[in-house]
């Protein structure tokens, strides 16, 4: 099916969704004592092109970080290359920035890196759901079939920070910014991160996004906030959380044994 976010070329047909089920965002729900299902958050984002909405991230990053609301954009441009091909003029790219924003002035290139972090998710198949779709009859909407929920500590810790690891300290030296686009929810599972007051002092920049009310069933995003940070303070937020205790730890060792 077409993806409604991605930008359609001129004289290219609709760019298509490269997700099996169109799936790229998963919401809360509950049911009621009475049977009736309603929603119990925002929406969480679990696909990237789902940032890509009216593409206005890019006149949002643009203009703050570049001064510049209508940058050009490029996508996936190489960034690693194998030790062995550096020195090749065709090297082959092991490494990809999702997207690279330009405001060119003369001579001089205007630049910054953007990332943008959907979040995974845990569970079992939606197809498990879709059945139950095909054949509802209502009234209202049907509750969910098996359990899923947004895996924030998969999402940041083991994709988001090694992706900044390997890219903020070049970039960083290069004398450029880095972008991350991420959702409210992704923000708000993250411990506390301490921020920098100015720009010039950050080597990140967080442009977190929220939801509008919908408008005929359709959600809209918004800008929430916007944060700066070094990397050092974004891995601390990143991978911070509070270790259980070794009582608790060795009971859950204990009962695994016990399974084994």
């Amino acid at each position: 099916m077409p993806c409604p976010f991605k930008n359609a070329q001129p004289g290219k047909p609709p760019p298509a969704c490269n997700k099996k089920g169109g799936v790229c965002s998963l919401r809360q729900y509950v049911k009621g004592a009475d049977g009736g299902v309603s929603p119990a958050s925002a929406p969480v984002i679990t696909c990237p092109q789902r940032f890509l909405e009216r593409g206005f991230i890019f006149e949002w990053v643009g203009d703050v970080l570049l001064g510049n609301s209508r940058p050009a954009v490029i996508s996936e441009l190489p960034f690693l290359m194998g030790e062995i091909q550096v020195e090749e003029q065709e090297a082959d790219a092991v490494g990809m920035i999702d997207k690279v924003l330009v405001s060119a002035e003369g001579q001089l290139l205007k630049w910054c890196a953007l990332e943008m972090q959907a979040v995974y998710f845990s569970g079992k198949s939606m197809e498990n759901d879709f059945k139950e779709m095909r054949t509802w009859t209502g009234p209202g909407i049907p509750f969910p079939k098996v359990h899923r929920r947004p895996d924030f500590r998969s999402s940041g810790p083991k994709r988001l920070m090694p992706q900044l690891q390997t890219k903020v300290p070049t970039i960083s030296r290069w004398g450029k910014k880095m972008a991350v686009v991420i959702d409210k929810a992704f923000w708000d599972s993250l411990s506390e991160m301490r921020e920098v007051k100015d720009l010039s002092n950050a080597e990140i920049a967080w442009f977190v996004l929220t939801f509008a009310t919908p408008v005929e069933g359709r959600f809209q995003l918004k800008p929430d906030s916007v944060h700066f940070t070094t990397l050092t303070n974004a891995v601390e937020g990143l991978t911070g959380g509070t270790p259980v205790s070794l009582e608790i730890f060795e009971n859950e060792i204990r009962a695994r044994m016990k399974q084994s």
